[in-house]
């Protein structure tokens, strides 16, 4: 397939082979979710996240859209330029964040917004998705979503409900937000969580450590180059990592090729990694 890089094929071979002699039991998945799990272009439209409905379908006040497009018009371009250091990118999303956060809040956003948002057409799932949650379900697999997602635990639990693809084996690390009694967003749980601190989201901390801490075989899948870092503080014996490079191809391969195993570019499936989960059951 012209659209998978597999950045060293002996190296691929032998991780899939330990992989196999652990079994599924040794086995958990560490995931990203927007543009992850989701598609990354809808019918030609950039899709980055469940957050850009809102901005896109003009959702809550008049001039939410406009103050939400001047945000990701600055801070967009920072998160995908590999050129700049590791700092200045988590200081910019720290910020994006932060400011964003305070908007939602100011333009009365709320929980039912929020559930409409992920019923959206603009949102779906990316192919072979639907393969790859309903394997991990049937064999037992846990899976943890990491995200930065920007409209918190709440979008994704919504989306994958919508979609009937939450199960049992899901657990979703990501913004916690706080409403009202009415529903209504107010504040948002510390630490924030962005696409340049998940190593500082130590998943030792959450209560799905616990499902996750005797399977030292590790799955990763993300879009990010700063999704590897799922990982970090996690004592595993193998790990295997898919990245998703959804745009600026060539621009970001090389930095790709850098951190993660498997590359699938052009906003590409999940066949290859359901193709590699069907291996380990052969």
């Amino acid at each position: 397939m012209s659209n998978i890089v597999i950045v060293d094929p002996e190296k691929f071979e032998e991780i899939r082979a330990k992989f196999k002699v652990g079994g599924i039991e040794q086995i958990h998945v560490l995931s990203d979710f927007d543009r992850t799990l989701t598609q990354s272009y809808v019918r030609g439209i950039r899709i980055p996240a469940v957050i850009s409905v809102l901005r896109e379908e003009g959702y809550l006040t008049a001039d939410y859209s406009e103050k939400a497009k001047i945000l990701f018009d600055k801070y967009a371009p920072l998160e995908i330029n590999l050129q700049l250091s590791r700092e200045e990118r988590k200081s910019a999303m720290e910020s994006w964040w932060r400011d964003h956060f305070a908007l939602l809040i100011a333009s009365g956003l709320t929980r039912a917004e929020i559930e409409r948002a992920c019923k959206s057409s603009g949102v779906v799932l990316r192919q072979g998705a639907s393969e790859f949650l309903h394997w991990l379900d049937q064999n037992n697999v846990p899976l943890v979503f990491l995200s930065a997602s920007g409209l918190g635990i709440e979008s994704i639990k919504f989306f994958l409900e919508w979609n009937e693809h939450l199960f049992n084996n899901t657990h979703i690390i990501c913004n916690d937000f706080i409403f009202d009694e009415e529903g209504k967003f107010i504040s948002v749980k510390e630490p924030i969580v962005h696409i340049c601190n998940k190593d500082e989201t130590l998943i030792q901390n959450f209560p799905c450590y616990s499902e996750v801490k005797d399977r030292r075989n590790v799955i990763i899948v993300g879009d990010s180059v700063d999704d590897v870092d799922m990982v970090v503080g996690f004592e595993y014996d193998n790990l295997i990592k898919f990245g998703f490079l959804n745009e600026k191809k060539e621009e970001n391969l090389e930095k790709y090729k850098e951190v993660f195993d498997v590359i699938i570019t052009d906003d590409g499936s999940f066949a290859e990694i359901n193709k590699f989960l069907q291996y380990l059951i052969a």
